[in-house]
């Protein structure tokens, strides 16, 4: 069924090119299922036969997933925390998976728009607890973009060198998920030492202008 669910998509990426790759990851990035890891590999191996170049592939996957990111960052924004988990379960956000991303956002601020980017389950909902606490447009923007680009080329690059043999995309696939989760989590720990470090040594100037006064 993988199998042909990915020719499938090959034969749906030929046929859009570029505007495709943009349309499958902007809904792969907002509440439609599309998982990204059977659109963007497909698209690394049209450009491995030369139909594509696998850059503005990429950046298809990019911008289209700052579109289904911000496609969420609005309807939190207008909707509000109580419509969601009242009727989010209507369209795939189930309450007890919405209280798990929002308290990953609120625990680790806004760069988790970066890390949630890369990671999945939290990849097309962090977008919603960011539009809650109405996060910078600028910040938001270049984290998702980021983030996004990081992973739309990890996932482009293994259709490219792999090929058409499906099997070894969605195991490389999965080992892709794996390995970048572990760099998130040490990416994460770094940010919390570097701020608990400069939280320390902000201390001491503080605490002499309080005296000063």
């Amino acid at each position: 069924m993988i199998t042909q669910l990915i020719q499938m998509l090959v034969d749906v990426i030929g046929a859009l090119g570029y505007p495709g790759i943009f349309l499958l990851m902007a809904m792969e990035s907002s509440i439609i299922p599309v998982p990204s890891e059977l659109v963007m590999p497909p698209a690394g191996y049209l450009a491995q036969q030369g139909a594509m170049n696998p850059w503005l592939a990429i950046a298809a996957g990019t911008t289209g997933s700052l579109l289904g990111a911000y496609a969420n960052y609005f309807a939190s924004l207008y909707l509000g925390r109580p419509l969601i988990l009242k009727y989010g379960k209507y369209v795939l956000i189930p309450s007890d998976k919405f209280c798990k991303v929002e308290e990953f956002f609120l625990r680790h601020g806004e760069i988790s728009t970066f890390i949630g980017r890369l990671l999945p389950v939290i990849r097309h909902l962090i977008s919603i607890p960011a539009g809650l606490s109405r996060m910078n447009h600028l910040r938001f923007s270049a984290y998702t973009l980021l983030g996004a680009f990081i992973w739309c080329s990890i996932l482009t690059w293994i259709g490219y060198i792999i090929g058409h043999n499906q099997e070894q995309i969605m195991a490389y696939s999965k080992q892709a998920v794996l390995w970048v989760a572990v760099g998130c989590g040490l990416l994460l720990a770094g940010y919390i030492w570097f701020l608990r470090r400069r939280s320390k040594n902000r201390t001491p100037s503080e605490t002499t202008a309080v005296s000063g006064e």
